[in-house]
């Protein structure tokens, strides 16, 4: 609660503005309510000059109290919803239709910050740091982040990647054929699932980090750099590597370096703290996430150009509507069954996070891994959510 900033008082954060009480209010009507007739030591008040100024004092304390019980009612309300902070990345994803309509806020109960990182690498920084509580994040900065005894847990999965990202080779880059990238200059976003599944496609070309000229940038300069043509290819995700694909063409997708055991997801991940002092939200929070992953998959039809849903991803995103279709169509998003399956919750997630991270450290990326990744997984809240 701030008081006193302008010329009035606030209650609530600049964002959460509940009522404003200016001066001119407060002096007007304090003005009425001592207003007492004027009264001649030689005459008498009359009855119609006192029941005026009796009556407008009454009128004037109902609206006092009217106006005070509303701004109560509505500090209450802020109060009682906690912000929590929630990491993201650029990219389209069903639940981004939830955002702008403040549905996921309704569901859980929190008055929501949105916060949008780069690349897993930043989410760990910033979980590190205590910045946020909940995140989306990748499966190799996951691994680094377990690996390294970040405080946060695994809550659910909220997407398998395939085609979303995929490595590009520019066109004028002289990149044929996957020979052609040694002594190229590629682009991605460092620490990134993205960078896990560059370094799998370099191993199943048989090269190495060495053998070209890996250059660590976001996705915003990504797209910077290929317009400048400072860059021969790049492995990123959409909607940057949409752009891309109009000056270049895909040489392999995340998807298909996953068959050769480079498998990449996202997970949701909570602090520890967060999480228990949080159950009832994280539940409604990962059942909303269900909700909208299965109408995406069961009406994917519907999910058009036309439609609200795509609408509210692509402002939220940046792109236009008609660019969203086929961005979401390049990744599975896991609901209810399919995240307490065994090839997720039920094991298989840690079996591939330990793999990551032993890959890892054997490319020097991590110093250390840990002897059990099933205890950082948590399975409580997604099997609430999904009724179990």
């Amino acid at each position: 609660m701030t008081i006193g900033q302008g010329k009035g008082f606030h209650f609530g954060t600049k964002k959460n503005l509940i009522w404003h009480y200016s001066e001119e209010f407060y002096f007007h009507m304090m003005h009425s309510l001592l207003a007492v007739p004027q009264v001649s030591p030689f005459s008498i008040a009359t009855p119609s000059a006192t029941f005026s100024w009796m009556h407008n004092m009454k009128h004037m304390l109902k609206s006092l109290l009217a106006v005070s019980a509303v701004a109560l009612t509505f500090s209450s309300q802020v109060l009682a919803q906690p912000k929590v902070v929630i990491g993201h990345f650029g990219d389209p994803l069903p639940y981004k239709a939830l955002i702008a309509d403040g549905s996921l806020n309704k569901a859980t109960g929190w008055n929501i910050e949105w916060r949008q990182f780069a690349s897993g690498a930043e989410v760990n920084a910033a979980m590190a740091s205590g910045g946020i509580q909940i995140s989306e994040i990748g499966s190799s900065p996951l691994s680094a982040g377990l690996s390294s005894g970040i405080d946060y847990q695994v809550i659910s999965f909220g997407k398998v990647i395939d085609s979303s990202e995929a490595l590009v080779a520019r066109n004028g880059a002289g990149i044929d054929k996957p020979a052609d990238l040694k002594g190229k200059r590629i682009a991605v976003p460092i620490g990134s699932t993205a960078h896990f599944s560059l370094m799998g496609a370099l191993k199943m070309y048989s090269l190495t980090e060495k053998d070209v000229t890996v250059l660590g940038m976001s996705p915003a300069e990504i797209a910077a750099a290929w317009a400048r043509n400072d860059i021969d290819a790049a492995f990123v995700w959409v909607p940057v590597q949409a752009k891309l694909r109009e000056n270049g063409r895909v040489m392999i997708t995340a998807g298909e370096v996953a068959k050769t055991g480079f498998p990449t997801f996202n997970a949701w991940v909570a602090t520890n703290k967060f999480s228990a002092a949080n159950r009832e939200g994280l539940v409604a929070f990962l059942k909303a996430m269900n909700e909208i992953n299965a109408d995406y998959h069961r009406n994917k039809a519907a999910w058009n150009a036309d439609s609200a849903k795509v609408k509210a991803v692509a402002a939220n995103v940046g792109v236009t509507a008609a660019a969203v279709v086929p961005m979401l169509d390049g990744t599975t998003y896991p609901s209810g069954d399919l995240v307490m399956s065994a090839t997720w919750m039920g094991g298989g997630a840690a079996t591939t996070i330990k793999s990551t991270a032993e890959f890892l450290k054997g490319a020097g990326r991590i110093a250390k891994t840990a002897d059990d990744y099933s205890k950082f997984i948590n399975p409580e809240f997604a099997k609430a959510a999904a009724g179990k």
